[in-house]
């Protein structure tokens, strides 16, 4: 029962917006939904994570509703926000450290 459950977590932090924008050589990110470019311009490093999920929202238009993959019918984007603002708020302090010393990261 614990393998399946680790193998889980695992699968799902490899997607999480958060695991993509922690590291501190991370200075750009490329931020897309299905071939859609995002408007932002730069994401903080304080909640980084939760950012980069609302930067997919802010993109270019789309003629067809796409709200991506789901997962019971909720969008990926929000299961993936919710674990991206708690795995944001436990990063705070070392993000908070991060902004001040390397600034926001630049959306490519």
């Amino acid at each position: 029962m614990k393998t399946p459950l680790l193998l889980l977590i695992l699968l799902s932090l490899s997607a999480c917006a958060t695991v993509k924008t922690l590291p501190p050589s991370t200075t750009q990110v490329s931020i897309e939904h299905h071939g859609k470019k995002s408007y932002c311009k730069e994401i903080p490093r304080i909640y980084s994570g939760f950012a980069y999920n609302l930067c997919k929202l802010n993109g270019e238009p789309s003629r067809h509703e796409n709200l991506g993959n789901t997962f019971n019918n909720v969008p990926f984007f929000i299961i993936d926000g919710s674990f991206s603002l708690v795995a944001d708020t436990v990063a705070l302090p070392y993000t908070l450290y991060s902004q001040s010393k390397h600034g926001s990261i630049v959306v490519k």
